[in-house]
């Protein structure tokens, strides 16, 4: 489409029915109660002039450009900040309004540099716009006076300029740095002619800004512009398309000019961000143009031997070839695949198909089993269905939120902005993690309640916030009776001494009476509404915990309207949908088993095959089976799995083990190293499908360009499958989804024409919701009834010992993205270039370790090296560290623990020690006395 420009109405809608008329210019309209009269005129299709008024940020009333006449009040009040009235009768232009408006604006130009037709905003200025909307044909002031003509331009941001002589300071990106981002970095410094825009005294590299672009997109000038603009030129087309970062899922309109990428806008219609972005998602997609892409498929021998550059054709032909000798060998479960997070749901749904259909076997998983596979199996248990309840914007409606195990401003940056908004506006925070995350207190937010548990006892505090909860009588006690099932069974468990605050404070480290507060808050809050990430999912008892906050929602009665509910904040950007779309050994789409006949029956008349009805492998046993010597072959689909994965020795040891490994990737990465074939994947920019978010919401994708490879990911899955003798073809990704949506209740009424047309739908989207389902259980949970099920706490095998005596727990940074395959080749490594150790003071004191220093950070399986950074984040004991580059592997010391019923790496419990790498000799250390003299002075 040609380049698309969103109303923008002035100010933000009113909730409600249109119950005030008004005139405007002669035009009735009906709108809300409170809104504004700028936006009345808007809807009634008259725009006002206006430059400090956006629809995106509440009426502020500086720059008095919009001023209106209306009859019966005295004088010419700005229409942003003036709401309506019955019987309202507004003018927006006269003669007496176009010579004020012209005096102002005059005011502005005559501080404003005339270099419009070199300008990198020329067309897309809302400054130059304005003044050909008042009719301004001349300025009446020089510029021989004061002004700040000469203010100097800060370029350290990797991404934007701020060209301070062309800041009107209207304030809209103050703000937006406020309103929508909430980190409030900047401010207006002084008053007066001397006011201007400061990133806290500051330039913006070094200041508090999160570079998530709301204040560019605020801007309606060129003080702030995107350097790709100022080097490429205005963009000149759009296309809609989905971020391929996180799982928060941020509609985008990718603006070209001609064919190449100028920048990508947050799309105010999207619903899942509604016109934000963060600094990933907005600006980190150089990496699909990377020179580092491989663009041809590969072969080699051996992992030894230099890559071979070959045709299509060759690579399809001898991947299929040598997993059919294997097969032929081995047997036909000698061979499986690995579905990717980051793929669309129809790039999963081919290749677990072609691993059904064409391999005949059930070895597919997935790295979303790696993380949140514990959802899954823990949710279905407790309330029959694998994904989280809510939308985004619920939390808007929410009083107490709980966040426990995730770190949603660095992790979930857009939606961590929604949360933020909602506490500003009075709800109460708990927060449940043994790191003291940003949220715990930043700029106008804290936390009521930080929970600081030692790591590996979750269950412990949940079940002592229930017991809390059953003993002090603040049970929902309709709610259980009406919809749930097993209660009696769960409240005499849950009631046991052993379960008390009391009982678990030794334990958890958290005081028995700030448990019992938190939970009291919880019950007796207002709507309840839990969030929750990798710390609670990469457990040993990760499903545990799932049903144990499943059993505190239930008991709460939070469940089943907006404002509440238990919602899993997803960290690949497609790990609901590769789950959704069958990745796992043991379920077909849908989570439908594979032992169901009933269900294994449609599949095989659709896909004309017999499947098998026993469950396949999952990555572990692949793994133990490869060394074992009887899984020979591995296709692995976008997934770094000799990063991402726990205890990397033993991973490479499987790859190295195997006869065949394909990799389907954009780069060369670690498992790239073992592999015999390398097959070039497609960036996001190239995609067409659909991915889904966390809240279930399937948005799509659309190629901003064609495929830099030749094929799409789909084409070669389904060529490979033709050549193993499996008829699978298909001639647009639409016909996937249609198959998709044919063998998949919740997926029933989902299609590409539906996506086009409503934007984005959440499952289960069917005949009984055509528009999609934005909250879940409203009327009943999917089971039936919600089942309440124990949740006794089985401490870790992982414990610290006199050779490994801290915990490691891991997590991400803001402008890193999982391994960081992709954002380590953009701009984003500004902030992160390597990954550091945080470790507390007191534990750095004792090992002799200063900040900076690297150290040595080792585990009973294996050791790495990195930097030192001292912080008080952590308890004693605990140190913490990210895992975005490979040079640093962390996952070289997890350990293979994992969760008792999913097999979800325990990646956040790992004893360890750490010890400067390379230590002073005893040769070298002064000697105590020598000291003395110089501590006397």
């Amino acid at each position: 489409m040609s380049l698309l420009k969103e109303p923008d109405l002035g100010t933000p809608a009113k909730a409600g029915p249109a119950t005030v008329t008004v005139e405007v210019d002669g035009l009735p309209v009906s709108v809300p109660e409170g809104t504004s009269v700028m936006r009345a005129a808007a809807m009634s299709g008259i725009d006002i002039p206006k430059l400090c008024a956006t629809d995106s940020l509440e009426a502020f009333g500086s720059c008095r450009l919009c001023l209106v006449e209306i009859d019966g009040r005295r004088g010419t009040p700005a229409s942003c900040t003036t709401p309506v009235a019955p019987g309202m009768k507004v003018t927006t232009q006269s003669p007496k309004l176009e010579k004020l408006r012209q005096g102002v604006m005059e005011l502005y130009i005559s501080d404003h540099p005339l270099d419009c037709l070199t300008c990198s905003a020329n067309g897309d200025c809302e400054l130059q716009d304005m003044s050909g909307v008042v009719g301004l044909r001349q300025v009446r002031y020089g510029y021989e006076g004061e002004n700040h003509l000469s203010e100097p331009t800060d370029s350290s941001n990797p991404y934007f300029n701020f060209e301070a002589s062309k800041c009107i300071a209207c304030s809209r990106c103050v703000r937006a740095c406020g309103e929508v981002q909430g980190t409030f970095a900047l401010t207006i410094e002084g008053r007066g002619f001397g006011s201007k825009v400061s990133a806290g005294g500051t330039d913006f590299m070094s200041s508090e800004c999160v570079s998530c672009g709301a204040c560019v997109q605020a801007c309606p000038t060129a003080t702030l512009q995107e350097k790709s603009v100022v080097q490429l030129g205005m963009p000149t087309r759009t296309v809609l398309t989905t971020c391929a970062y996180c799982g928060v899922g941020c509609s985008f309109k990718a603006e070209l000019r001609g064919t190449e990428l100028v920048r990508m806008v947050p799309y105010k219609d999207g619903g899942a961000n509604e016109g934000h972005s963060c600094v990933k998602g907005r600006f980190a997609f150089g990496y699909a143009t990377h020179p580092d892409r491989v663009l041809t498929p590969m072969l080699r021998e051996n992992i030894t031997d230099e890559w071979r550059p070959v045709d299509w054709d060759t690579a399809i032909s001898y991947t299929a070839t040598k997993l059919r000798e294997i097969q032929a060998r081995y047997g036909v479960g000698a061979i499986g695949g690995i579905t990717s997070s980051r793929t669309t749901n129809e790039e999963v749904y081919v290749v677990q198909k072609m691993i059904r259909a064409a391999f005949g076997n059930n070895n597919v998983d997935t790295c979303a089993r790696v993380c949140h596979s514990p959802t899954g199996y823990g949710l279905k248990q407790t309330f029959g269905t694998s994904a989280g309840t809510q939308d985004f914007r619920s939390v808007a409606k929410s009083d107490v939120i709980m966040v426990i195990g995730a770190n949603p401003t660095d992790g979930h940056p857009v939606f961590a902005s929604r949360m933020k908004r909602r506490i500003r506006e009075g709800a109460k925070l708990i927060v449940v993690d043994p790191r003291r995350i940003d949220l715990v207190r930043s700029p106008h937010i804290a936390a009521t309640h930080h929970l600081q548990l030692a790591p590996g006892t979750n269950v412990a505090v949940v079940n002592a916030m229930a017991h809390v909860v059953l003993t002090e009588g603040l049970v929902d006690q309709d709610f259980v009776a009406q919809r749930c099932e097993g209660f009696d069974e769960w409240a005499e468990f849950i009631a046991r001494p052993e379960n008390s605050p009391e009982a678990v404070e030794e334990l958890t480290g958290v005081p028995a009476e700030e448990v019992r507060a938190a939970a009291r808050l919880f019950a007796t809050g207002g709507n309840g509404a839990i969030y929750y990430g990798l710390g609670v999912t990469e457990h040993s008892q990760g499903s545990t915990m799932v049903m144990g906050m499943a059993n505190l929602a239930m008991a709460t009665g939070n469940i089943g309207r907006e404002g509440v509910g238990v919602n899993p904040l997803r960290g690949q950007n497609n790990v609901q949908g590769s789950c959704d779309m069958g990745s796992f050994p043991h379920e077909l789409p849908g989570y439908r088993h594979v032992s169901d006949d009933v269900v294994r029956g449609v599949f095989e008349e659709m896909w004309g095959r017999d499947l098998v009805s026993e469950p396949g492998l999952r990555i572990p046993n692949m793994f133990d089976a490869a060394i074992e010597g009887s899984f020979r072959a591995l296709f692995v689909q976008g997934e770094d799995i000799a990063q991402s994965d726990p205890n990397t020795k033993h991973v490479t040891a499987a790859l190295a083990a195997l006869e065949l490994v394909v990799v389907q990737d954009l780069f060369l990465n670690e498992t790239a190293k073992f592999a015999h074939v390398f097959l070039p994947g497609t960036s996001f920019l190239e995609k067409d499908g659909t991915f889904t978010n966390a809240e279930r919401r399937i948005n799509r994708v659309r190629p901003v360009m064609p495929p830099k490879t030749g094929k799409h990911e789909w084409q070669i899955v389904a060529e490979i499958a033709q050549a193993m003798d499996y008829p699978m073809h298909y001639d647009h990704p639409s016909e996937i989804m249609d198959e998709i949506a044919a063998l998949t209740p919740t997926f029933a009424g989902v299609s590409f024409d539906v996506l086009d047309k409503l934007g984005s739908v959440q499952w289960p989207c069917n005949a009984n919701a055509p528009e999609g389902t934005p909250i879940m259980h409203m009327d009943g949970f999917v089971r039936g009834k919600g089942r309440f099920v124990q949740t006794p706490f089985v401490p870790t095998r992982e414990r610290s010992t006199r050779k490994f005596p801290l915990i490691l727990t891991t997590g991400r940074i803001l402008s890193q993205y999982n391994v960081g395959a992709q954002t380590r080749r953009t701009g984003n490594v500004a902030w992160h270039p390597e990954d550091v150790l945080e470790i507390h003071p007191h534990d750095a004191e004792v090992r002799g370790i200063n900040d900076g220093d690297e150290v040595t950070l080792a585990s009973r399986v294996g050791a790495t090296s990195l930097r030192a950074v001292l912080s008080d984040r952590m308890p004693v004991g605990v140190v913490y560290t990210t895992f975005h580059h490979p040079v640093t592997g962390a996952n070289v010391v997890t350990t293979e623990n994992s969760d008792w019923a999913t097999n979800c790496p325990e990646y956040k419990v790992t004893a360890v020690q750490v010890g400067l790498k390379n230590p002073p000799r005893p040769q070298d250390a002064a000697r105590a006395e020598d000291l003395l003299p110089v501590m006397a002075d």
